[in-house]
């Protein structure tokens, strides 16, 4: 799939490319982005470079994950989101904002802007979103999404070689009044 560009009123969502290495390195800085995220630690150019340079490019190529940088309108990186196709018709997502962009609603809205565009363009009917027990900034984006938190995974997160627990939610296209391309039967309590 060749890469998209999303906008909003105050974001644009687009791939990320070799121009972006150095804004990409500098946001990976961030000791929270190290803790919480599945970057490596200590974070170094060549995990940039290799980021922007192969890994994105060979995600929408290859059909299997789709990254977005999320850039103000006067183009500075607030963050990163992707999303990763997990089985047919299934995709997780995942975000980062940079340090001096959070708490401004930005990977909120960037969040729900790729969910509707996985939703109608892609075909996908559930969205995951997955954050280790205690990253209370992943799961308060996630929420003000619009996500259903479904329950905690023991053991189901693997950060820098360590087992953690995670909390696990969903969104689907019925959530954001969109239709699906299968039927939904939920189960009846």
């Amino acid at each position: 799939m060749e890469p998209v560009t999303l906008t909003t009123d105050r974001l644009v969502l687009r791939t990320v490319g070799p121009h972006d290495t150095q804004p990409v390195y500098e946001a990976a800085q961030d000791p929270d982005i190290q803790r919480w995220t599945t970057v490596p630690s200590p974070y170094l150019l060549e995990h940039a470079s290799g980021f922007t340079e192969q890994l994105v490019p060979d995600g929408w190529a290859q059909g299997s994950m789709f990254t977005f940088g999320v850039f103000l309108a006067g183009g500075e990186l607030a963050g990163m989101l992707g999303l990763t196709m997990l089985s047919l018709g299934v995709a997780e997502v995942g975000f980062w904002a940079t340090k001096e962009h959070r708490g401004r609603g930005y990977v909120t809205e960037a969040a729900l802007t790729a969910c509707r565009w996985i939703f109608t363009e892609v075909g996908v009917d559930r969205v995951e979103w997955r954050a280790e027990v205690g990253n209370q900034a992943s799961r308060a984006v996630a929420e003000r999404a619009g996500f259903t938190i479904e329950g905690t995974l023991r053991s189901a997160i693997n950060n820098k070689g360590v087992r953690r627990d995670c909390w696990v939610g969903s969104l689907l296209p019925s959530d954001l009044g969109l239709p699906s391309t299968a039927p939904y039967l939920p189960a009846r309590s």
